[in-house]
């Protein structure tokens, strides 16, 4: 039994962000033959027996909570009835709501903006909260048409310094598979800023010496996971400039980009480094967030 008999679980609020996020859920588990979960986060039940809660308008809340979900799973049967899909109404805030649920999913997806926020707002706090924390990958849907598609071929793997990406390399090995697609794993290196050339390594072409290192780099994050999986096709590129900017620009010509997020020791558990939180908001394309659990 390996994670992806576990549902797909996807939070729903009935915004447009989250429709496409259903969407786009609705084709992730026909492509990996799992079940799909729709989850709406409600507090209503707080307000339960209280006195004259009825005339308070709060059944209100738990009517919309019911259509809401009644409504999406409506839409994920005509976008594929083969897909099965289940749907909860439950009580808590949606970041409780979705990391709880995440201890039990193959993967959980949000959309990139909640229900009321300000349009100029790129993530929701929901989706950040759940990224940064969650005990399986979390998938942000966001992008233009051609990447909610999956019409590129093409999934970008970003690869980092931390211990925390075996776990990102695997998901997506495995997600290429699925799809049959090809993985772009991408390492970005940068020049020291006062950086001597004393080195007898750097002397005559400091960049090629660091170029070379990122490569050595990559291919040893890569290394025996690629050689297992001989059907995926996997390009391996060096690039000079800040991580987060590379993975960005090159996330236009992905379906999908995958970053891993490092356990640090402390109360949060999970915390997003600068590149995740800055792909979060700014990719072209869906956003995998895959922790490495340890």
């Amino acid at each position: 039994m390996g994670t992806m008999e576990l549902p797909l679980v996807v939070g729903v609020d009935g915004s447009e962000s989250s429709l496409q996020a259903l969407d786009w859920s609705v084709d992730e588990a026909a492509r990996h033959g799992v079940p799909l979960r729709l989850v709406y986060a409600s507090k209503w039940e707080h307000y339960e027996g209280v006195a004259l809660a009825g005339s308070l308008g709060r059944p209100d809340e738990r009517v919309l909570a019911e259509n809401t979900v009644g409504s999406a799973a409506e839409r994920a049967g005509r976008r594929n009835p083969d897909v099965k899909v289940s749907a909860a109404v439950l009580t808590d805030d949606a970041a409780t709501v979705l990391l709880r649920e995440s201890r039990n999913a193959s993967a959980v997806v949000t959309g990139s903006r909640g229900r009321g926020e300000l349009r100029g707002l790129l993530l929701g706090s929901v989706g950040l909260a759940v990224a940064a924390r969650a005990h399986c990958p979390v998938i942000v849907v966001r992008g233009d048409k051609a990447a909610l598609g999956s019409t590129h071929g093409r999934i970008l793997l970003g690869v980092a310094d931390t211990p925390g990406g075996r776990a990102a390399v695997t998901f997506a090995l495995r997600e290429a598979e699925t799809r049959g697609c090809t993985v772009d794993a991408v390492r970005a290196w940068r020049r020291p800023a006062h950086e001597t050339t004393d080195h007898p390594l750097l002397a005559g072409d400091p960049a090629r010496y660091h170029e070379e290192q990122a490569a050595t780099l990559l291919e040893e994050a890569l290394g025996e996971l690629v050689r297992d999986n001989p059907a995926v096709q996997v390009h391996r590129t060096a690039v000079e400039g800040p991580a987060h900017t590379v993975l960005v620009q090159r996330s236009a010509a992905a379906d999908l980009l995958v970053v891993g997020a490092q356990r640090r020791q402390g109360h949060f558990g999970l915390q997003l480094g600068r590149v995740a939180h800055a792909v979060l908001h700014h990719a072209d394309c869906p956003v995998a967030v895959v922790p490495q659990l340890v």
